[in-house]
Formats: C-alpha cells, sequence, structure tokens
C-alpha cells in the first residue's frame, strides 16, 4: 500500500480538476506507483508468488485504463505516458 502522503502527492500532480480522485489518469498514476513499490519487493522476495499475482492484475487494470483513455482522448493519453514514462 501506498503511504497517505505519497498517494497524495499523486493525486495532486494527476488530477484534472480540484477535487478529482478517480479520473483515468489518477488511476493509472497510483496504479504506476503501486507496481514500482511491487517490483522493488520482488527484487528481495523472488519467489512471493502470491503478490506476483496481484501485480499481474494491476499491470492488467493499468493496461485497460490507458487503452480506454487512448481511445476516447488521445492527447490525455500521450500527456499521462509522458509524465509516468511509461512508453518509450
Amino acid at each position: 500500500m501506498l503511504a497517505r502522503e505519497r498517494k497524495s502527492d499523486v493525486i495532486t500532480r494527476f488530477r484534472t480538476h480540484q477535487s478529482d480522485t478517480g479520473s483515468p489518469e489518477v488511476q493509472i498514476a497510483i496504479l504506476s506507483e503501486r507496481i514500482g513499490e511491487l517490483t522493488e519487493h520482488f527484487k528481495t522476495h523472488k519467489k512471493d508468488h502470491a503478490s506476483r499475482r496481484g501485480l499481474l492484475m494491476m499491470v492488467s487494470k493499468r493496461r485497460r485504463l490507458l487503452d480506454y483513455l487512448k481511445k476516447y482522448d488521445t492527447e490525455r493519453y500521450k500527456d499521462v505516458i509522458q509524465k509516468l514514462g511509461i512508453r518509450k
């Protein structure tokens, strides 16, 4: 889980308006932070297969959200992937 301060920082960086907490950009950013944390976790705990399943589910959910954003608003999609550094 993300720390409360870190999560609120991510939300403030990616929100589209003042009270935004659930837009696709925010959800993608939060998932990316959690994916990064789990990736670091697996460097030391290689046999933690239960958490690996959760990681795969998070990656799939982020992929679906990115596909949705790309389909409906390409500019927002490009902005999010550029800010997060997901694609090359």
